[in-house]
Order: C-alpha cells, then sequence, then structure tokens
C-alpha cells in the first residue's frame, strides 16, 4: 500500500476529537502525496527543512508554525526578505509541512509531556498525568542537582532556576510549553503539595514571583524553566520513534535545532 501525507496524518490523528479551531492542518503539500521520507521537529525552521530536503524526505511534521506565528497569521510579513526565501525554499523542495500542535498535546498522556518524561528517565516516578501537568515522585535531591541532571538529560547549556538551590525536592510538576502561567501553576504546589514546578516558559511576572514572595516568607519552594523548545523538542523526538515502528518502510529521522538564544 502506498503510504501518502493522508496515510501519516489520518494515523497521527486517529481516535483524537477535533481540537476546537485548531491549528493543525497540512500547511503546505498535497495530501495524496507519497511519502518518501519524514522529518519531525520543534519547528520546521530554514535549517530543518534544508535538512530534510538533504536527507530526501518529502514531509516535514513540526510543532510550532512556519512564520513565526501560533495562528499561521502571515499578512504582515509582506515582501520581508527572510519570510519570501524561506517561502522559496519550501515551494523549490516541495516539502509538505504539517503542522501537528492541538492533537499530540490531546494524547493520553500529553504526547510532548511523555517525551520530556521519557527524555529525563523519569518515567516510573510518575504519579499522574493530567491534561496539562504530569505529577512525579522523586528520590529527595537538592534544586541545584536536579537542575544540572536536567540540563546534562537534554543536552541544553543552561536552565533558569527560582528558589533555594540547596533546598530538597521531591514532588514535582511537569509541564511542557508555554504552561508556566500563575493561574495555572501557583494553586498546584498546594493542591498537589509540588516542592518544584519544571516547565517551558510563562510570564516572569507571574509564577518567579509567587516562588520569590514564598522564599522571603520562609516557603520552599521552587521553579526550573526550561525554555519553551527545550521542554518540547523532546516529545517530537519521541514522535519520530513511534513514526518509524508504525511505518518501517519510510525512513524516519528526527531533527533537533540548534538553540536559538546563547548564555553571553
Amino acid at each position: 500500500m502506498m503510504i501518502t501525507f493522508s496515510t501519516v496524518i489520518d494515523w497521527l490523528t486517529d481516535g483524537i476529537p477535533v481540537p476546537e479551531q485548531t491549528v493543525d492542518r497540512l500547511e503546505t503539500g498535497i495530501p495524496e502525496t507519497e511519502v518518501r521520507g519524514i522529518v519531525t521537529a520543534f519547528t520546521a525552521s530554514q535549517y530543518v527543512i534544508e535538512q530534510a530536503a538533504a536527507l530526501g524526505a518529502n514531509l516535514v511534521i513540526s510543532h510550532e508554525g512556519i512564520y513565526y506565528s501560533h495562528h499561521d497569521q502571515r499578512d504582515w510579513l509582506g515582501q520581508d526578505p527572510v519570510y519570501r526565501q524561506k517561502s522559496a525554499l519550501i515551494a523549490g523542495t516541495e516539502t509538505g509541512i504539517y503542522r501537528f500542535h492541538d492533537y499530540i498535546h490531546r494524547y493520553t498522556p500529553d504526547g510532548i509531556t511523555e517525551g520530556l518524561i521519557a527524555e529525563l528517565g523519569w518515567l516510573e516516578y510518575v504519579e499522574e498525568h493530567r491534561p496539562a501537568v504530569s505529577v512525579l515522585t522523586l528520590p529527595p535531591a537538592p534544586l541545584r542537582e536536579i537542575a544540572e541532571y536536567v540540563k546534562r538529560k537534554l543536552q541544553i547549556s543552561y536552565v533558569r532556576a527560582a528558589g533555594d538551590l540547596s533546598g530538597s525536592c521531591s514532588r514535582i510538576g511537569i509541564l511542557a510549553g508555554y504552561r508556566g502561567g500563575g493561574q495555572l501553576v501557583i494553586p498546584l504546589y498546594g493542591e498537589e503539595g509540588l516542592d518544584l514546578i519544571i516547565a517551558g516558559e510563562g510570564p516572569e511576572w507571574e509564577t518567579p514571583e509567587y516562588v520569590r514572595d514564598a522564599l522571603q516568607q520562609g516557603r520552599s519552594k521552587a521553579l526550573i524553566m526550561l525554555g519553551h523548545a527545550e521542554s518540547e523538542a523532546p516529545g517530537m523526538k519521541q514522535l519520530a520513534e513511534r513514526l518509524a515502528a508504525q511505518f518501517p518502510a519510510v525512513p524516519v529521522r528526527y531533527i533537533p535545532e540548534r538553540p536559538v538564544f546563547e548564555v553571553i
């Protein structure tokens, strides 16, 4: 049986209710195109598209959007030279790009969060998966030690930590992506008895300021922010492994992107 873009997309979304106002769609390409190779990535960056073409892959599965906007609003880019060159690259390579954001976050457990936990080697410590957070109980360890471990496992040069670096942490909540906001995170400390939240990112005037005040009051609360891409890329790496198992006749590769920020 010929494997097409539609074959892969149908498998990815099978059994998941269609999310309301979803951004997930085949942004470029024709559904009936035969798949020659698949690349997964956090985002379909210029580099990722170039690498996919070099590998002979014609389907890129991207968690985030192509053109610097969650809702694919590109009218404002107009004649921007970066936008035009990237668009020309996509057209020239005839690359199909499928935006896979909302569906994977609705997997049970969340496919992006599960990938992060697996990369950290913590699946055995999971107590509960919820739609937005996974709760774990780890062997107690100082915040600094956990932060260094996370950096090493994710192969990233830095994380941002708030709290007493020597304070012991065991009960942990993990929230991938942009889920570090106060309304979601702050209640978890009390309701779940959490010592530490590990999140991708969130408004800096919310959860980080709560942790600052908690410390001033002598309360033990801690926070590690990984970065949005750093927290979600492992989920797309895991997705490549699952696609390879499902479609063994199709070459599948996960393309890691270089960090966009450098610490100076």
